[in-house]
């Protein structure tokens, strides 16, 4: 029906390019492979939590965003007490300061808590780990118990191509 012709604003010159123009526009941060996100298992799934400790320090320099996503799950516990778990960071893996990065509420039931994490600013964080405490009160087993597991997920950085929505400010 319709007849494909070539185009009369095609030059010569455009054609002497050895690389499409899609890929002459792209920065060398965008030629590179995309960054597979990063998954470290802070409290490992199914962990039995009995008292109150460190986790293990995990070493957080080969992310690229430095940005995480935490998620606390909770899968077993008794009635009756509280698990507290807080994330902190540290220079050399041996001194992980005063104050934590990243608290999360009080837990006391099953469940998934989410947070997020950003170490984009604080460049000398390059250790993580997980402390918890545990509480116990009532008449019944004075041992508390849960059962829980703390993954933080690299978030991959945006896409420069990702479109965005922008608001707009109506006037009056």
């Amino acid at each position: 029906m319709f007849a494909m012709r070539a185009s009369p604003f095609r030059s010569r010159a455009c054609s002497s390019f050895s690389k499409p123009l899609h890929s002459v526009l792209k920065s060398p941060r965008q030629e590179r492979e995309p960054a597979v996100p990063l998954e470290f298992p802070i409290i490992p799934p199914q962990t039995r939590l009995e008292s109150n400790s460190d986790g293990q320090a995990f070493d957080i320099s080969a992310t690229s965003t430095r940005t995480f996503l935490c998620e606390l799950i909770v899968t077993d516990q008794l009635e009756q007490e509280s698990l507290e778990v807080s994330l902190w960071g540290s220079a050399d893996g041996q001194d992980f300061g005063k104050k934590p990065f990243l608290k999360f509420p009080q837990q006391f039931y099953r469940g998934r808590t989410k947070m997020v994490l950003d170490l984009s600013l604080r460049t000398e964080v390059r250790f993580l780990r997980a402390h918890w405490e545990l509480n116990r009160w009532g008449r019944v087993a004075p041992t508390p118990i849960f059962v829980a597991g703390l993954i933080l997920t690299e978030i991959p950085p945006m896409s420069q191509n990702t479109p965005t929505k922008r608001a707009t400010l109506a006037v009056s």
